[in-house]
């Protein structure tokens, strides 16, 4: 840790503007590796992209509905709502076209990302303006408050607790569908809950974070632990150490080079990914 950083850290005003991105992204790491693993697992790596576009379609109707105009909080929780029930009915549907067998899941992806953002930017044309949408889709993690650091902990420990009530029949359902479902595991309930909890990862990654970040928290973490290890509980720290590894260095590494926070996180997990992969071939070797 460099001059740069510690003077952040020293300096009172600066740790007081700085601190709440940084609880906030480690609350962020943690709820997205959870599901990470699961993501990977599922192939569902670009169902965070689609559905973090899909949240252009809420946001149009956010702005149609004339919700959140004011900059009160009840206004913001309200818009984060309408948000959060759109990309959920999104990702429920792509889940639903897949699960059928009948449209693959990239297809059904592109299909909700494009009617999405289709009516996304007619609802954006026809509504009012006042009502200030830019920062859903292109969160900056550095400008948050407490009180965004205690809603990211917040949704965090929710999705872990609703994580350790069903994880036996979800990882049964997400190692082998066709076996759980002979066993009697209600496959269509464990991918509604699925879909669910990457929704609300992904909106509230996306409103905090940025598109970017958030789909490469819910990617890369899983991606690096399964390369490093093949048990379960060894994967699950793996996935969390990984993350939070990210947000902290993608910081670090912000404050010293002067880049962006979002693309510096990412930078740093994917260089975990590279150094995963090689570690990998290594031992194959």
């Amino acid at each position: 840790m460099t001059s740069t950083t510690l003077h952040y850290l020293s300096d009172p005003v600066l740790r007081a503007l700085y601190l709440p991105g940084v609880v906030a992204g480690l609350a962020l790491a943690s709820l997205c590796a959870m599901l990470s693993v699961l993501v990977v697992l599922k192939r569902l790596a670009f169902v965070g992209q689609g559905v973090s576009h899909a949240a252009f379609g809420g946001v149009g109707l956010v702005v149609a509905l004339g919700i959140g105009a004011g900059a009160s909080a009840a206004g913001t929780l309200g818009q984060f709502g309408v948000i959060f029930l759109f990309c959920l009915g999104a990702a429920v549907l792509v889940g639903v076209l897949a699960e059928r067998g009948k449209t693959e899941a990239d297809t059904a992806i592109g299909i909700v990302l494009v009617g999405s953002m289709a009516l996304g930017a007619v609802l954006l044309r026809k509504a009012p303006r006042g009502v200030s949408w830019e920062s859903f889709l292109f969160g900056d993690i550095l400008s948050l408050s407490w009180a965004d650091a205690a809603l990211a902990w917040g949704i965090a420990l929710g999705v872990g607790m609703l994580l350790v009530v069903v994880r036996r029949p979800l990882l049964f359902w997400a190692f082998d569908p066709v076996v759980a479902r002979a066993a009697g595991v209600r496959c269509g309930v464990m991918n509604f809950l699925l879909m669910s909890m990457l929704a609300l990862a992904t909106v509230t990654a996306m409103k905090l974070a940025g598109v970017v970040l958030a789909t490469a928290l819910l990617v890369l973490p899983g991606a690096v632990a399964l390369k490093l290890s093949a048990r379960w509980e060894r994967v699950l720290l793996a996935s969390a150490c990984v993350a939070g590894a990210g947000v902290l260095g993608g910081l670090v590494l912000s404050f010293e080079a002067n880049w962006p926070p979002g693309a510096s996180m990412v930078c740093v997990l994917a260089g975990f990914f590279g150094v995963a992969a090689i570690w990998a071939m290594i031992r194959r070797a």
